[in-house]
């Protein structure tokens, strides 16, 4: 696609095309069976299973699927955790050619109708002890059938027969709209229809719900190619993944990051998935300490956890071969803590910054192994291509010219599913013949092809007539000694129509005293133009995080909306 781009003297021996198979994401990890069968493909809580071990789990549960009556262009939804149930059902719903929606099992009853209703479900799988909220909007949605399955199953016999008394899971109810995991897998073993589907690449695979561009809930829809791209171009781009790699599988499966490179990228080629059912980074160092991860993908407020856990002092991190940063924009600051942490637990490397959305299924830029550069998040995928045009138009921006962050590839969506309107603003055809993502995101590029990410459009800060870019002021307020990390939003007001406020956290063993925050202060002003400036600074112990890790920005804008009002 794009042969002559500036960025390839930096790919090192990365390749500059690739070729993708036309097959499903279930055929991509039988491959990787027939050439790996005793490798193991997930490791949970003890209790792993081989890909040939794997492979099989997946062909019972698509047969029974098939006997609920489930087919090709159907949607069934998974709403659970990173547990072994969720990976097995999503390569079974993907073998008989229907359409995984991935919901997130901590979302509201209200937000769970609405995904349901969204993606026209017909079956749901869940946990027990969210299956409450599934009953409570019975009747609200086309669902037929929930499936609801324990962890205890999914553990060691040991381990499964103590959960049954210490994990508190609930029975499930007498009613034939809910089926056990047990009873659900019996009838596939029963079924007798042959399952004869040959997926494609073009097909539509799986929906992943984001606030799109506009900040409204949707669906957005991808396809297998779009999975087999991405796992094929996160290798490539990499330079790392091997078969019989570990993989600390801790962004969840209903997050684009956790699917698309937590799991499908690892079992495409062979390596072992640690599924990690919660962020609960206390748990962090038994982790590492038993699995030896040689990668890790998280988002930044992940790792700012992992540096402050005492209990990562004294972790051995040399078996890292890549630890990468998504989802949100890494600070300078918290790169540079976490490459001297790393060097300090015996780690080669470095962390490396990526970027992507959702509308791209997750990363498709990435910092190359030996071309840093601060304040980049690298440079484009194979077969992808960037360009920076002016908000707004289809019209190249200079290099160095802030603008919107547009992305053409083979990950690219297929549509935001109900919203035609909403697809077509995003998804344009440029001069060049080019389909472009419109992201809504801001960036430049430089001359050598480095992208900069700076932050969402909708989230610059209009003050006194200026444009602020509240990422920048993080930037200078997170290189203070006494701060771990923070926050910049913009709150209204009468004179300015906008003022710059600050949320900071400090690092263990400071304390907002007078003395640190006039430091702060005076910190800032040295680095920061005076319209720009904060105009509050609030110190808090945390800061709200989304599902998902990053910090909740919109929660904080929305208490300072509802201060005005009292």
């Amino acid at each position: 696609m794009n042969s002559d781009a500036k960025w390839f003297k930096y790919y090192g021996d990365v390749p500059h095309t690739l070729d993708y198979p036309d097959i499903s994401m279930y055929d991509m990890i039988k491959k990787t069976k027939e050439t790996y069968p005793s490798n193991i493909a997930y490791d949970f809580m003890g209790k792993s299973a081989t890909y040939e071990e794997f492979v099989s789990e997946i062909d019972l549960c698509s047969a029974a699927l098939a006997a609920q009556g489930i087919k090709m262009g159907d949607s069934v939804t998974v709403c659970l955790p990173n547990v072994p149930q969720a990976v097995i059902m999503f390569y079974a719903i993907n073998k008989l050619g229907a359409v995984a929606s991935m919901v997130h099992p901590l979302s509201a009853e209200n937000e769970i109708m609405f995904y349901l209703n969204e993606s026209k479900s017909r079956i749901a799988i869940t946990l027990t002890q969210f299956y409450n909220k599934f009953e409570a909007i019975k009747g609200k949605t086309a669902v037929e059938k929930v499936i609801a399955c324990k962890i205890g199953e999914a553990l060691p016999k040991i381990k499964g027969f103590l959960y049954k008394f210490i994990g508190h899971e609930p029975k499930v109810v007498n009613d034939p709209w809910v089926i056990s995991w047990h009873d659900f897998l019996a009838k596939g073993k029963e079924c007798n229809k042959k399952i004869s589907f040959k997926g494609a690449g073009e097909d539509a695979a799986v929906i992943l719900f984001s606030g799109g561009t506009t900040g409204t809930s949707k669906g957005i829809l991808l396809t297998n190619l779009n999975f087999n791209a991405l796992a094929m171009q996160t290798a490539a781009a990499s330079g790392c993944f091997a078969a019989g790699d570990v993989m600390l599988s801790v962004m969840p499966v209903f997050h684009g990051f956790g699917l698309g490179v937590g799991i499908h990228t690892m079992l495409a080629h062979g390596g072992k998935c640690v599924l990690v059912p919660r962020l609960n980074v206390e748990e962090f160092p038994g982790l590492f300490k038993k699995h030896m991860p040689n990668y890790m993908a998280g988002v930044p407020t992940l790792f700012e956890a992992m540096l402050r856990n005492e209990g990562m002092r004294d972790v051995d991190l040399s078996s890292l071969k890549g630890l990468f940063s998504g989802g949100d924009s890494l600070s300078i600051e918290l790169k540079k803590k976490i490459d001297a942490f790393l060097k300090d637990h015996g780690a080669t490397i470095q962390v490396r910054e990526g970027y992507g959305t959702t509308e791209c299924v997750t990363a498709s830029c990435l910092t190359p192994i030996e071309y840093y550069r601060e304040g980049s998040i690298g440079i484009p995928f194979p077969d992808t291509y960037y360009k920076i045009v002016v908000p707004n138009t289809n019209e190249e921006a200079a290099t160095r010219e802030m603008g919107e962050i547009c992305i053409a590839g083979p990950t690219l969506m297929k549509e935001y599913i109900n919203n035609p309107k909403e697809t077509s603003q995003t998804l344009r055809m440029h001069d060049d013949g080019k389909l472009y993502l419109h992201t809504g995101d801001l960036g430049y590029m430089d001359e050598d092809g480095f992208v900069y990410f700076v932050q969402r459009l909708k989230r610059m800060i209009v003050t006194s007539g200026y444009n602020v870019y509240p990422s920048q002021i993080e930037n200078v307020i997170d290189s203070h000694e006494a701060v771990m990390f923070s926050t910049v939003i913009g709150v209204k007001d009468d004179y300015r129509i906008q003022r710059v406020k600050a949320f900071i956290v400090l690092k263990p063993g400071f304390t907002p005293t007078e003395e640190i925050k006039a430091s702060i202060k005076a910190h800032c002003e040295k680095s920061i133009a005076k319209y720009a400036l904060p105009r509050e600074y609030e110190y808090r112990d945390s800061l709200p995080k989304t599902l998902v890790g990053k910090v909740a920005y919109r929660e904080l804008e929305k208490e300072e909306e509802e201060k005005m009002l009292v």
